[in-house]
């Protein structure tokens, strides 16, 4: 197939989560035999901290402005068996408009941002890619979030008519166990980029366990952290780190800590991409807890999981020897079941069976 995509960014992984997600989903497509074409609205933002300038085995196309890349992406619509738009595209309601026109490919709409979309209509603010017709022009609806409110949320607010979870993943010949750097060496370890609705959990689950605990070294890496953060002398901190560190960064600990958005952990069924690239280096995990996180990993036997301060230093406090199995036991689940690979192929089942639904109203207007 060849597949088109409108995303937020592939370049950059500064400050999202979509970039590595594409990188590794898009990787696998083309080792599948399939031909990816992604198109991403070149901000500031992104150009100052981008960390990929070719898509291997794939097209990028970088542009400035809508107006300036339509007829190009009109052409690449026009031979495209897929075309895919993201959520916080820039431009979605402009690339989906072309996509019905053009009335060839696939139609389809990733949210991998599913409860930040959510929240937003139960307030009833706008969406900004998503069009005032939501989501019932789509043949096919992929949700970065499962769980049993997603297709009854979707199909009434947004009239979505074919919901599938397709969840985060982790690409393996990224993240993957490699010898310790003692740069990054850490007790406690926590990657992710600053968010105000994190705050409150990363402070009960990694500051105040630091500020117990002064004998032990925390390290945070991350982008978009404040002054005013409550930093203490054995809190350390490592500015943006591109996907080729990650897996030097989880190494060096010796227990990770996941912290979940918000509105990611209110509505459930929603592990970051980050759980399934810590556990693919090898190093124990440490989150907090969520609804349908047991689907994903066994607590206490594949991960740790911690609800406050007291649960943390727990964690903290375990036999070495304990905490390598668990980390054991976190790989082995993950390589067995949340890879990019798997997830490639996953995608490619989900669109086929889209595409087949289709194919009878195809022939006829055709014929």
């Amino acid at each position: 197939m060849k597949i088109v995509i409108f995303g937020l960014t592939i370049s950059s992984s500064w400050g999202n989560g979509h970039a590595t997600l594409w990188r590794g989903l898009c990787k696998h497509l083309v080792q599948l035999g399939h031909t990816i074409v992604f198109f991403e609205r070149d901000v500031p933002y992104y150009a100052g901290a981008r960390d990929l300038d070719e898509l291997p085995g794939g097209q990028l196309n970088l542009f400035p402005d809508w107006d300036s890349v339509r007829p190009i992406a009109k052409q690449d619509l026009r031979d495209a068996d897929v075309a895919i738009v993201t959520s916080y595209c820039p431009d979605a309601i402009a690339a989906t408009d072309l996509i019905l026109t053009e009335g060839r490919a696939l139609p389809v709409f990733y949210d991998l941002d599913t409860p930040v979309t959510l929240a937003r209509l139960v307030a009833g603010e706008a969406v900004s890619y998503i069009g005032p017709r939501g989501l019932q022009d789509f043949d096919l609806v992929l949700s970065f979030t499962g769980g049993p409110r997603i297709s009854h949320e979707f199909r009434s607010r947004l009239g979505a008519r074919h919901i599938e979870p397709l969840y985060g993943h982790v690409d393996t010949d990224i993240h993957r166990p490699v010898s310790p750097q003692s740069h990054y060496r850490a007790d406690l370890s926590y990657l992710g980029t600053y968010s105000d609705d994190r705050q409150r959990t990363l402070e009960e689950l990694f500051v105040a366990p630091a500020r117990n605990r002064r004998d032990l070294r925390f390290l945070i890496g991350g982008a978009q952290y404040p002054d005013e953060f409550p930093w203490s002398p054995n809190i350390y901190f490592v500015r943006h780190l591109p996907p080729s560190e990650h897996a030097a960064f989880f190494a060096s600990s010796r227990l990770t800590l996941n912290v979940t958005r918000l509105t990611m952990a209110e509505m459930g069924w929603c592990p970051s991409g980050r759980l399934f690239e810590a556990a693919a280096c090898g190093v124990p995990l440490l989150s907090d807890g969520w609804e349908g996180i047991d689907t994903f990993f066994v607590p206490s036997d594949e991960i740790l999981l911690a609800k406050d301060e007291d649960d943390a230093l727990a964690a903290l406090a375990m036999p070495d020897a304990e905490l390598q199995r668990i980390a054991r036991r976190g790989r082995e689940r993950t390589m067995d079941q949340h890879t990019s690979d798997k997830r490639a192929n996953e995608l490619v089942a989900l669109l086929e069976r889209a595409a087949s639904g289709r194919m009878p109203e195809r022939q006829i207007e055709e014929a």
